[in-house]
């Protein structure tokens, strides 16, 4: 049985590899961030994004589509990995924010199986990216919780506030 999400909401994982699934109505780019226990990012390698596709236990897709399936091995991130974060991001020429498109679906699920807990992200308007959701360690276990918090200036700024530099941030943002 799926547990249904509402922002702020978490749930345990009781595995360490888990599918994520996005439904969007339309295109968007899925990237993923590794960040550490205050889930501040060490730097633009700790984004997983089409330009630069793979971190330890992490693959994203590398195209622009309205659905997305990769699998997250969570015993192959590192120890300080703490915190996992799913991004959407609207691409240049699409839609101009969030807010003018059904509210995209994220889930975390068995690979290939059931789905453990999903999340409708609900309420968004302006944002033009958003940390859909995170997987997070505390006291050695899993779990994901709903996030859904948006950016309406982008991923640049998405990605200063999880602690890149600007230049850093503004760089990894245009590729």
């Amino acid at each position: 049985m799926t547990a249904e999400l509402v922002r702020g909401q978490n749930h345990p994982l009781s595995r360490s590899r888990v599918e994520i699934r996005v439904s969007a109505h339309t295109p968007v780019l899925a990237l993923v961030s590794a960040g550490d226990d205050a889930g501040r990012l060490p730097g633009p390698e700790a984004v997983a994004h089409p330009g630069a596709r793979a971190l330890a236990g992490l693959e994203v897709p590398g195209e622009l589509s309205g659905r997305h399936r990769f699998t997250v091995d969570l015993d192959s991130v590192g120890p300080a990995v703490h915190r996992v974060g799913l991004v959407l991001v609207l691409p240049p020429g699409g839609p101009a924010r969030f807010g003018a498109v059904p509210a995209p679906y994220v889930a975390v699920a068995e690979p290939e199986g059931a789905e453990i807990a999903g999340y409708t992200l609900a309420g968004l308007d302006s944002e033009t990216a958003v940390v859909a959701l995170e997987l997070y360690r505390r006291q050695g276990a899993w779990k994901v919780r709903a996030v859904g918090q948006g950016y309406a200036a982008g991923l640049g700024a998405l990605l200063a506030d999880a602690g890149l530099p600007g230049p850093a941030a503004v760089a990894l943002a245009a590729q």
